[in-house]
C-alpha cells in the first residue's frame, strides 16, 4: 500500500509540474496560445523587373503567334477562294480588274493635266506679276515717285558773267538731255517730269513753282556719251551758255549718278480710266 500511494503521489507531483509548466507557457490566463506571426516576404526591385519582363515576353510572345496563325488562316482561305471559284468566275473578276485598272489611269491622267493646267496657270500669274512690277517700276521712275540711279552726267552751269541765265535756255538745255536719251533728270533737287516747267521771275528763275538759282547743278541718267555730245556739240547749247552767258558749264560723266528727289502722285479731277 506505501508503495502505491507513494508511486500515485510521484504520478500527481508530475501532472503538477506540466500544468505549472503550461500555465507559464500561455500567453494570457484565459489559456490560449500565443500567436505566431510570419514575416511577409520582401521583394526586391530587380525581383520585380525581372517578373514584369517575363510577363511581357510571354504577352508578346502570345500576340505574335496569334497574329501569325490570322494571317495564315486568311492566306489559306484566299487561296482556298480563289480555287474553288469556276472559270467564268475568275473571268469575270479578272474584267473587272482590269476595269478598275484603267479608271484608275485615266484619273491618273486626269490629275497630270490638271497639275500641268495648274503649273501653267502659277507660271503665267507669275508672269503677269512680274510684268505688273516692271510697269509699276516704270510708271514711277517716269511720273518720278522713285528714287534712282545709274550711269550718266553731273552737269554744273555757273552764273552768267554778261547776263543773268534765263527759262528759255535752261528749258532748252533739258529738251537736249531728252532727245539724247536721258531716262530721268533732275535740276537743282527737283525732279524734272513730262509737266516740268521753268519760267522768269523777279528773283530768278520758277520751276515747278519752286525758285531757283545759279549755280544750276543738274543731274541726267542715260548714256554718258550721248549726253556729254549734247551739251559739248559746237554751236549747241554748252557754247552759248559760255558766249552768251559767259557761264562756266562742266560736265562729268559717272557711272552712278543717283536721282533721290521725288515727286508725289498727281490727282486728276476729269480725267478717269476707260473700263
Amino acid at each position: 500500500m506505501n508503495r502505491r500511494n507513494d508511486a500515485n503521489k510521484d504520478v500527481l507531483s508530475k501532472i503538477h509540474e506540466q500544468i505549472v509548466k503550461d500555465q507559464n507557457n500561455d500567453s494570457t490566463q484565459t489559456g490560449s496560445f500565443p500567436v505566431v506571426r510570419r514575416k511577409p516576404k520582401r521583394v526586391s526591385l530587380n525581383a520585380k523587373a525581372t517578373r514584369a519582363r517575363l510577363y511581357s515576353s510571354v504577352l508578346v510572345t502570345v500576340l505574335c503567334a496569334l497574329l501569325g496563325f490570322s494571317y495564315a488562316i486568311q492566306l489559306n482561305n484566299t487561296t482556298s477562294t480563289y480555287e474553288t471559284m469556276s472559270e467564268d468566275e475568275l473571268t469575270k473578276l479578272i474584267s473587272e480588274t482590269s476595269t478598275q485598272v484603267q479608271k484608275l489611269e485615266q484619273r491618273k491622267s486626269e490629275l497630270s493635266n490638271q497639275l500641268d493646267s495648274l503649273k501653267d496657270t502659277a507660271d503665267k500669274n507669275e508672269k503677269a506679276a512680274e510684268i505688273a512690277r516692271q510697269n509699276a517700276e516704270s510708271n514711277g521712275i517716269l511720273s518720278g515717285r522713285l528714287p534712282v540711279s545709274g550711269e550718266g552726267v553731273v552737269i554744273r552751269i555757273s552764273k552768267g558773267s554778261k547776263r543773268d541765265i534765263d527759262a528759255s535756255i535752261l528749258f532748252t538745255l533739258l529738251e537736249e538731255l531728252r532727245n539724247s536719251g536721258a531716262e530721268v533728270i533732275e535740276i537743282n533737287d527737283i525732279r524734272v517730269i513730262t509737266s516740268t516747267y521753268i519760267s522768269d521771275t523777279a528773283d530768278g528763275l520758277d520751276c515747278d513753282g519752286t525758285n531757283i538759282k545759279a549755280p544750276f547743278i543738274i543731274r541726267a541718267i542715260g548714256d554718258s556719251d550721248n549726253l556729254q555730245n549734247a551739251v559739248n556739240l559746237a554751236g549747241g547749247v554748252g557754247s552759248r551758255l559760255k558766249v552768251k552767258y559767259g557761264a562756266t558749264v562742266s560736265i562729268v560723266p559717272s557711272d552712278k549718278v543717283e536721282i533721290t528727289s521725288t515727286r508725289s502722285a498727281p490727282q486728276y479731277t476729269y480725267a478717269h480710266v476707260v473700263e
